[in-house]
């Protein structure tokens, strides 16, 4: 199975820390379900075009916070996380990223109002992409 995670070199985050964030992401939003099997270390290295140093790193850091677990001379999986945690992480992340974006906003001398609107029209966008797609 090839995971859906996407680096950016150009990106201040470490690429361990893109690859740890986007695990959570897709283990978060159930798109990974529990005792699902992830990829060994040395193939996500090679998917992903980064080093094994890199992708070991993302793993341990999983592992540690209880997202995944490694069953020796069986591989990695993906552990079961209770839904209060999964609510927690998701409102953490989403958090997260509304930071980035609204930090990135300042920088460009953005108002707190020129941001809602942004906001907004980009929220109403998609919004109705998504119908779009439900239908």
């Amino acid at each position: 199975m090839k995971l859906p995670i996407e680096l950016s070199e150009q990106s201040r985050e470490p690429i361990y820390h893109q690859i740890e964030q986007q695990l959570i992401a897709l283990i978060v939003s159930g798109q990974l379900k529990p005792g699902t099997m992830l990829p060994s270390i040395r193939k996500l290295a090679s998917e992903l075009s980064c080093s094994v140093i890199t992708t070991t790193k993302a793993y341990q850091n999983l592992e540690q916070h209880n997202y995944i677990k490694t069953v020796r001379g069986k591989g990695t999986f993906v552990a079961d996380i209770q839904l209060k945690d999964k609510q927690s992480v998701a409102d953490s992340q989403l958090q997260q990223a509304f930071r980035t974006a609204i930090e990135m906003s300042f920088r460009m001398q953005r108002s707190k109002e020129q941001i809602r609107e942004l906001f907004e029209q980009v929220l109403e966008k998609i919004s109705s992409e998504q119908g779009d797609k439900e239908q």
